[in-house]
């Protein structure tokens, strides 16, 4: 006996003892009257038993966009036209007798009966005529809390929400084993509990009508706050890929930018970042980008008289014209403001300035680049123009006193990597207009150039809108971007001073996309006005945490949660106690190697 019975032991102890269902079910499940215990947690079923006469589209938004963790599911029963015609025409007749016997009674008119008919009549005709169809509908809603009182409170407020549209629920007693089964995406109908609904009120039960800006291209920006959603596409799909940002200091404003950059360069997307703070500088070691650092001791310099070559369509003349033009403008923000008189000697100086190095609209623009001017230059020239004494005097601090370092010297720097970014936070802060105009101008030039997708990240951009010409220069890039396949990100603090400017409204207007995050009570009417928020969105940005705010695409705009994954923050974060973390973490681990 105990030989026969000795293969049966050894199959039972080769038997699996611990599954993937063990591992993932939970340790014990309580199925109470009216509720059931997971673990520690508390889950109730309801069913909605009854609808109004009208069902407005959207009716289930509210409760789709609850913050409680819940489960919904629909069920559709279709049922055979032929059989509910025979029932209507059943029906319709019972309505019509009832309505003569009525007026044979002589008693005056019940209009729920004539209402009635006329429903049921409608109905007929378009179900004859294949317009509508008939189904059985279940709607059944399976609510998870972590206590009965917490219950109480949602299921409260889940009956006010739908009772206030004539829409009621009720608690699926005795059947709350299977109300949670019907709840799950088995596609089992266990509870049956049905109402006879035809397509026209089915159409409005479609909960996803909160914005959603999902596509299947382009990077993830964050988390829709309402229904949890990714906030995931394509700038460049949009009319133009201009983006804003306004918030407080501290409330994530870089951080986002920096997540951004980030997934753009993953998606082949060239990133350049003018960085006032120097704060961009560890992402771009990260990707292997280039920093340029911008200050009068710099070895890094930017010639303001560099030309870029013609591009198809173009010709010599328009290419210098435009030159000479940007940089009068910049002479005056040099120079602190010029004359009529003075200005107009100044571009006539100009155009000697390249005439003299051979570069005109009709020499070969192929030969430009080996003989371009520089400051001096032109300093030469005004010496020997009537009434540019004063100008002379004044352009001497840039070619000969302690400025000439970095202005007056050829462009030595190339823009070949993915990621480029300038760093001024070492420049004066009465020089640093000048020299973000001077970037701003090198970089446009190089964009017109190739033509390639590309992000252009202006961070503190309040300090070009200070200068008239600044921010007619920058108003310039974000209306011909979209020419150039590229997307001008436009970062501030100081929404005011932005938005007080000529130029600061027409710069929102010209961007697609507005990201709005924690904003500052003095500035916050101001933001109100212009992005025409409802006071609960006016509030939401008062009280939201760092990294939350409003995101604006085009003609839509939801709540978002900006996220990253453990890498993307180790990389990205500006926080000095997370900084000093990753610093200390990287000696110990250099110590321990």
């Amino acid at each position: 006996m105990n030989l026969f019975n000795q293969p049966k032991k050894q199959k039972l102890f080769e038997q699996e003892v611990t599954g993937i269902k063990d591992i993932i079910a939970p340790p014990a499940i309580e199925i109470n009257q009216n509720f059931v215990n997971i673990e520690e947690k508390i889950a109730k079923t309801y069913f909605v038993f009854s609808y109004p006469r009208y069902l407005t589209m959207g009716w289930l938004a509210p409760i789709i966009n609850m913050d409680v963790p819940f489960d919904l599911s629909f069920f559709f029963h279709p049922i055979e036209t032929g059989t509910i015609l025979r029932q209507l025409r059943k029906s319709v007749t019972e309505v019509q007798s009832e309505i003569i016997e009525r007026q044979e009674k002589g008693l005056i008119r019940d209009p729920a009966l004539e209402v009635a008919y006329q429903d049921l009549e409608d109905l007929r005709d378009k179900l004859q005529t294949a317009q509508e169809k008939m189904f059985k509908f279940g709607l059944y809603i399976t609510i998870y809390t972590d206590n009965k009182k917490e219950l109480e409170l949602i299921e409260t407020k889940i009956r006010s929400v739908l009772e206030s549209r004539l829409i009621y629920i009720k608690p699926a007693l005795l059947q709350q084993k299977e109300g949670m089964i019907s709840c799950m995406p088995y596609g089992m109908d266990l509870i049956q509990i049905h109402n006879t609904l035809n397509t026209d009120p089915l159409s409005s039960l479609f909960p996803f009508i909160s914005f959603d800006l999902s596509s299947n291209e382009g990077i993830l920006f964050g988390v829709n706050k309402h229904n949890r959603s990714l906030i995931l596409f394509d700038r460049f799909s949009l009319e133009n890929a201009n983006m804003v940002i306004f918030a407080k200091s501290g409330s994530g404003k870089s951080y986002a930018v920096k997540l951004e950059v980030l997934r753009s360069l993953m998606m082949d997307t060239g990133c350049i970042i003018i960085d006032p703070e120097n704060e961009y500088k560890p992402l771009t070691e990260a990707v292997d980008g280039a920093f340029f650092k911008i200050s009068l001791s710099s070895e890094t310099h930017i010639n303001p008289f560099d030309l870029p070559e013609p591009r198809e369509g173009e010709t010599p003349e328009d290419v210098l014209r435009n030159n000479i033009i940007n940089l009068v403008g910049l002479m005056r923000i040099m120079l602190n403001g010029m004359t009529p008189e003075e200005d107009a000697i100044m571009d006539r100086a100009l155009m000697e300035t390249y005439a003299a190095k051979d570069i005109t609209p009709y020499s070969d623009p192929k030969k430009w680049n080996s003989n371009i001017p520089i400051l001096s230059d032109l300093e030469s020239v005004l010496e020997t123009m009537q009434g540019a004494e004063n100008l002379v005097e004044r352009l001497r601090k840039f070619t000969k006193g302690t400025f000439a370092s970095f202005f007056n010297q050829r462009s030595n720097l190339s823009m070949d990597k993915p990621l480029v970014v300038f760093g001024i936070r070492d420049m004066e802060d009465e020089l640093r207009p000048i020299a973000l105009f001077i970037v701003m101008r090198y970089i446009w030039n190089t964009i017109r150039v190739s033509l390639k997708k590309r992000i252009l990240v202006i961070d503190e951009a309040w300090w070009m809108m200070k200068q008239s010409d600044g921010a007619s220069f920058l108003y310039g890039i974000c209306k011909r971007a979209r020419k150039y396949w590229l997307g001008v990100t436009t970062i501030t603090q100081d929404v005011s001073d932005f938005i007080s400017s000529d130029y600061g409204k027409p710069i929102i207007t010209n961007s697609s996309l507005q990201l709005l995050l924690k904003q500052s009570p003095a500035s916050i009417d101001l933001v109100q006005k212009t992005f025409n928020l409802t006071e609960q969105e006016k509030f939401l940005l008062l009280e939201s945490p760092v990294g939350e705010g409003i995101f604006f695409a085009g003609q839509k705009h939801v709540a978002i949660s900006i996220v990253a994954s453990y890498t993307e923050d180790q990389i990205i974060t500006t926080t000095p106690e997370e900084i000093i973390k990753i610093r200390d973490a990287k000696k110990y681990g250099q110590s321990n190697v």
